[in-house]
């Protein structure tokens, strides 16, 4: 699915009003004005995004020739922001990202209790319909059922895959990709930080 951060939606959503009020779009420094924007490329930088997303369109040759492409779902159940706390790969730790923005999520994908999102990095998880940048919302939990997909620590790395219980003493941590082994670990070595319960996509 297509997402909005919470400043580009307001950046749409003052767009929209400029456009039912004045019949015309705002101009790049009527943005950067209305946000407090240090220059004209912050306000560039958002549009370029909501252009790419699919929310506007710009007529060519037209100083404000920006027209609403069509609007993201906004029904009584906001979204609901979540951090974006880094990326997680196959034997590696979570890697904190760069000047992270929050994240707008479906109400439908966030369960109770504390969730967070994380972005997939790697294919280990390409047959369950994973893919390399997509983000998944993690519920945090240390508890996790046979068939769960988990973001789990081991032995210090933190890897995302479904985790069943071998024996009392074994865990093994599968990939869905068919190139890849499965991972065996002792059950003392293992530490689940979540269940992943939602997953989220830019096209």
């Amino acid at each position: 699915m297509t997402y909005l951060t919470e400043r580009q939606r307001d950046v749409l959503d003052y767009i929209e009003r400029k456009l039912a009020n004045n019949g015309v779009a705002p101009t790049l420094r009527e943005i950067s004005e209305a946000f407090g924007f240090a220059s004209t490329a912050s306000a560039q930088k958002h549009i370029a995004l909501l252009e790419r997303k699919g929310f506007l369109r710009r007529e060519k040759h037209q100083k404000r020739g920006l027209v609403l492409a069509h609007r993201p779902p906004n029904d009584d159940r906001r979204e609901i922001e979540l951090p974006l706390l880094g990326l997680v790969a196959a034997g590696s730790p979570i890697e904190s990202v760069s000047d992270p923005e929050p994240i707008l999520v479906p109400p439908d994908f966030v369960q109770p209790g504390d969730n967070f999102v994380l972005k997939v990095r790697g294919e280990s998880m390409i047959e369950d319909g994973i893919h390399d940048g997509d983000l998944v919302v993690v519920r945090s939990t240390a508890k996790a059922a046979d068939g769960d997909m988990v973001v789990a620590m081991v032995d210090g790395e933190v890897t995302l895959k479904r985790l069943y219980r071998q024996t009392p003493e074994t865990i093994r941590l599968q990939p869905a990709n068919s190139e890849m082994e499965p991972i065996l670990v002792a059950a003392e070595s293992v530490t689940v930080q979540g269940i992943v319960v939602g997953l989220l996509r830019r096209y």
